[in-house]
């Protein structure tokens, strides 16, 4: 498979959690829900399934996600934007740090925090580091957003 493939293919679409960096996360936002994981790779007592269908559920309380990487990222993005907004949750969540695409500028820019992982995680005892880099993305309930303004190209000129 090309580099290129690699970097934008949608056939792995589940990543687990490096323990250690949930860990870390954890220690500072005490999850009590994994609003996407499964039986073998929860991160919280409390945790949906593909077969539960998370996108469905209600969010509530501090809930890590770490979404499947895919075409439908957007659809949990905006799930977990919303629950910010109707459910007082706290969501966060780790994803590919694909700031060209519309769900970055869609939701991302309206959490109240990015930050960027240095360097590139090593995936649920993956040999290799993810081809990508990842970020956390952390909406909270009644706190204003980033407020950052995306220009376009033609805007700046």
């Amino acid at each position: 498979m090309s580099n290129l493939k690699v970097h934008f293919s949608s056939d792995k679409q589940t990543w687990e959690t490096p323990q250690a960096f949930f860990d870390m996360l954890d220690a500072e936002f005490h999850f009590s829900l994994d609003v996407c994981a499964t039986v073998w790779t929860a991160k919280c007592r409390r945790y949906f399934t593909k077969e539960d269908d998370g996108l469905s559920m209600e969010w509530s309380g501090v809930c890590w996600m770490n979404p499947p990487y895919g075409r439908d990222i957007g659809a949990w993005l905006a799930k977990a934007y919303q629950s910010t907004m109707s459910n007082d949750a706290t969501i966060v969540c780790l994803i590919p740090a694909r700031t060209d695409t519309a769900w970055w500028h869609d939701y991302v820019m309206k959490a109240n925090e990015i930050r960027l992982v240095r360097g590139r995680l090593k995936f649920g005892g993956a040999k290799n580091s993810a081809p990508f880099p990842s970020a956390v993305v952390v909406f909270r309930p009644h706190s204003a957003p980033m407020g950052f303004e995306v220009k376009t190209q033609e805007q700046i000129a």
